[in-house]
């Protein structure tokens, strides 16, 4: 908390600093020779690392804040923080979060777009979540709790049972806009609330910049629903493009104000064209999941001696030593990505070998 404070909250170079150290702990230590230990550091940061006192008061008051309200800091050492934006060059050190969903759900998508949605919009989002629910039980819906897409997005995922995740771009003190506090209040129970920001941090116009990149980085995909020319929706898409993270957005009538943002984004090839959940699933190659609901409706005959691949058996063997283990934690100790990793969990599952918890946590069925 202090050292986001002290590099004037400069993500990237607090970022920097931090895996240069190896800890912000590291860093507190060795205050006043900070130049020596690391490379590149500027005399004005040198400087401005020395006296960490008053950044040290202002993150004991937010801890008894937190204590207060039952929020949690989460830190890149901690196995709750997002592990897909850990991957961001711009990741925040330190979040803080009120709510019970796991971050590290298998399957993650983000939905922005305007805050003036048209019934056309809304109608999108509607069907769109509920179509992807009958693909895909297992979904995390993100956005920023903001007026038109945001709400709308929320709102539809707490509808259809799935968690959701709102980014706030102030402190967890308040709730912007005010007229969603009620939305936000079965998001605590279904989801959660997510910032970077500390307490008594207004909901600031920058702010809502550096919120979109949390939004499109903890996210396998992010989809534009609706957007003028220019808007914050289409922010969200570029910086999920630099993350290297998948696009779509919905075509629309090629003389609707909040239709030009997608159709602009889909001519440069700057998003996937989708219509329904259906094309979103395909494009995703999340069709492991519908064949697995398939087979779960029509029972699974477990085969006490299935044929495994290397890397199934890889997984299997480290569930044998630690059953019940978190998506990340497996991709951490079997050294395969958490995508290619999913992709084979659900093998095990269609083959009735493993069966997915609560929390992320996988289980051992054999």
């Amino acid at each position: 908390m202090a050292l986001t404070r002290l590099t004037n909250f400069n993500y990237q170079q607090a970022l920097e600093l931090y895996k240069a150290a190896g800890s912000a702990q590291r860093l507190y230590e060795h205050r006043s020779d900070i130049g020596e230990m690391i490379d590149n550091c500027t005399p004005r940061l040198v400087e401005a690392l020395k006296d960490w006192s008053d950044a040290m008061k202002r993150a004991e008051f937010e801890l008894k804040f937190m204590e207060e309200h039952q929020i949690r800091a989460l830190t890149m050492m901690d196995d709750d923080y997002p592990q897909r934006l850990s991957e961001c060059s711009d990741a925040p050190i330190v979040l803080y979060y009120k709510g019970n969903a796991d971050l590290n759900q298998a399957k993650i998508v983000s939905i922005v777009g305007t805050r003036r949605i048209t019934t056309y919009g809304q109608d999108l989002i509607r069907r769109f979540i509920a179509e992807l629910k009958t693909y895909c039980p297992q979904v995390m819906i993100v956005s920023g709790l903001a007026y038109g897409v945001d709400i709308n997005a929320h709102r539809q995922a707490l509808e259809n049972g799935y968690p959701t995740i709102g980014v706030l771009a102030h402190g967890l003190d308040q709730i912007y806009p005010y007229h969603h506090r009620d939305t936000a209040a079965k998001m605590l129970n279904q989801g959660g609330l997510l910032t970077e920001f500390m307490s008594q941090t207004n909901a600031d116009k920058p702010n809502f910049v550096r919120r979109n990149r949390i939004v499109a980085g903890m996210a396998d995909a992010t989809i534009l629903v609706e957007s003028a020319e220019k808007g914050g929706g289409l922010i969200t898409c570029e910086i999920a493009q630099s993350y290297n993270r998948a696009v779509f957005a919905f075509p629309g009538n090629v003389k609707a104000e909040f239709s030009m943002g997608c159709n602009n984004l889909i001519r440069d090839n700057g998003a996937g064209l989708i219509c329904n959940a259906k094309d979103f699933v395909n494009a995703m190659g999340w069709q492991d999941e519908v064949r697995l609901q398939e087979a779960l409706s029509n029972g699974i005959e477990r085969n006490l001696f299935p044929d495994l691949t290397s890397e199934e058996q890889q997984i299997v063997n480290l569930l044998q030593e630690i059953n019940d283990l978190q998506l990340n934690i497996l991709s951490v100790k079997t050294g395969i990505t958490i995508g290619q990793l999913t992709a084979l969990l659900f093998q095990l599952e269609m083959k009735g070998i493993v069966k997915p918890l609560a929390g992320g946590m996988y289980h051992l069925l054999l």
